[in-house]
This record gives structure tokens, C-alpha cells and sequence, in this order.
């Protein structure tokens, strides 16, 4: 059950109106793109909080970069940042592009990785030049991080974004900022997910399909939270006949 919500995230990154008509030939759903969409930004913060207990710390060389993307037709840019080995160390939705934004993707950044890089590679930008050399004076975590700047180390970033632009594209647009960066954040999730950031050896996974890997990774953590039982009718739109048709569209998944 657990694993059609996010099955749900995967498909509406492809373009949900086009999965719409192809759940209903294959289960028998009718399936309203918005129901996905609810449940991406119902569902998405609790699963980055369990699925980050087992997050493996990124490498200490990043390279950061920013990317754009559109919510109501302005544009607002993605701040995210791999190591040198091309994992992904943390990401932030931001409306500006400016030194503010940039120190409050490093912070953010600190925050997820628990210790500062020891270098950081950026391109020719200045206000995220700027933000490198200013941070250490106000957290003395920063004081032996190194600036770098080339255009050539930061092709693994740039070729990252990719692997994100490739899933919002499709979508239907962003007509909420708050809902974009939830929606992003699930997306980033899967994009970690896929290049095996998480150590999920002591769950005992190994030859185990998607969805039994969900479902056990989310079910170490169910005493934590009450999404824990979400087919439970005050997180679901229930029909006329009081029946839970949101919860039997999940389970159709697993």
C-alpha cells in the first residue's frame, strides 16, 4: 500500500495526464491527475523522513550548480550539489538567485550532510562565489573549505540535473511554489534512491522487488508517525457509500 503512493510519484513525473489513461486499461482505475498530486504532497515529507534514516553521508568534494525551473510562469531556480562521485548531496528551491539563496543552500546542505566539504567547485557565477567566501565568517564549520571554480568539474552537476529535468518536464506545471519544492523533493528522493544512497543491508532486502523494499523501509518506521496507516478515513477522501476508493488505488499498485 505504502509503495502505490510513491509508485504515484514515479508515474506523475512521467506526465500524469498520459498515466492516467493507462492505469485505467491496466487496474481498472479511473484516476484524476490531482488525486496523484495529492498524494505526492500528502505523502512526500514523511517519506523523505524515513527513507533519510538510512541515507549514507555524501563525499567531501561538491559541486554545486543551480538549474531552473518554471512555477506560474516565473522562474525560480533549483540550488543542488553531487559529490565527486556523482551522489547527491542535498538540493533547495529558491524564488532568487542571489547570495541570500545560496547560503541558505549550504546551510541547508551542512544541516543534511552533518560536516562541511572540503572543497567546493561552482562555476563562474559571482553571487555563489561570494556566498563560499562569506559563510565561514558566520560558522566557523566552513573555515577549511576550499573554492574552486571549473566549468569542466562541474559537467557531473550539470549532467545531473538532468536525471531531474527529465521527470519535472512531462509534468503539468507548478502553480505553487511550496507545492513545487514538495513535489521536487520527491522526485530528488527517487533520483538518490536509483543510485543507491541509502544502506538498507540490515533490513535484510537483498533479490527483493520495489515495492517489498518500500514497504519495509517505510514499515521500520510506522510506530513514528500517524501516516503510518493511511488507509485510515480521516487521510482519505472517502465516496458518497463511505468507501475508501483512494486506499484500494494505492493497494493496486503494490
Amino acid at each position: 500500500m505504502w509503495a502505490g503512493a510513491i509508485i504515484a510519484i514515479d508515474r506523475a513525473s512521467h506526465g500524469v495526464a498520459g498515466e492516467r489513461g493507462r492505469w485505467a486499461g491496466e487496474r481498472g482505475l479511473d484516476i484524476a491527475h490531482t488525486t496523484i498530486m495529492r498524494w505526492v504532497q500528502r505523502y512526500v515529507p514523511e517519506f523523505e523522513k524515513r527513507w533519510n534514516g538510512y541515507a549514507r553521508k555524501s563525499g567531501r568534494s561538491w559541486r554545486v550548480d543551480e538549474t531552473y525551473l518554471k512555477v506560474r510562469d516565473r522562474w525560480v531556480y533549483l540550488y543542488r550539489a553531487v559529490d565527486r562521485d556523482g551522489n547527491t548531496v542535498d538540493f533547495r528551491l529558491s524564488p532568487k538567485r542571489d547570495v541570500a539563496a545560496a547560503k541558505a543552500f549550504f546551510r541547508k546542505a551542512l544541516r543534511t550532510q552533518l560536516r562541511a566539504p572540503v572543497s567546493i567547485t561552482l562555476d563562474g557565477y559571482a553571487a555563489s562565489h561570494r556566498a563560499v567566501r562569506e559563510i565561514p565568517n558566520e560558522d566557523e564549520a566552513w573555515k577549511r573549505t576550499k573554492l574552486r571554480s571549473s566549468k569542466y568539474l562541474n559537467n557531473l552537476i550539470e549532467q545531473d540535473h538532468r536525471g531531474i529535468k527529465s521527470r519535472t518536464r512531462p509534468m503539468l506545471g507548478f502553480k505553487n511554489f511550496d507545492y513545487a519544492a514538495i513535489t521536487i523533493a520527491g522526485v530528488e528522493l527517487l533520483h538518490r534512491i536509483r543510485k543507491g544512497q541509502f544502506a538498507l543491508h540490515r533490513l535484510r532486502l537483498k533479490d527483493r522487488a520495489a515495492p517489498a523494499i518500500w514497504n519495509a523501509v517505510l514499515a521500520a518506521w510506522t510506530t513514528a508517525s500517524p501516516v503510518a496507516s493511511t488507509c485510515k478515513p480521516q487521510y482519505l477522501h472517502q465516496s458518497p457509500d463511505g468507501h475508501n476508493y483512494l486506499c484500494d488505488a494505492a493497494n493496486a499498485f503494490t
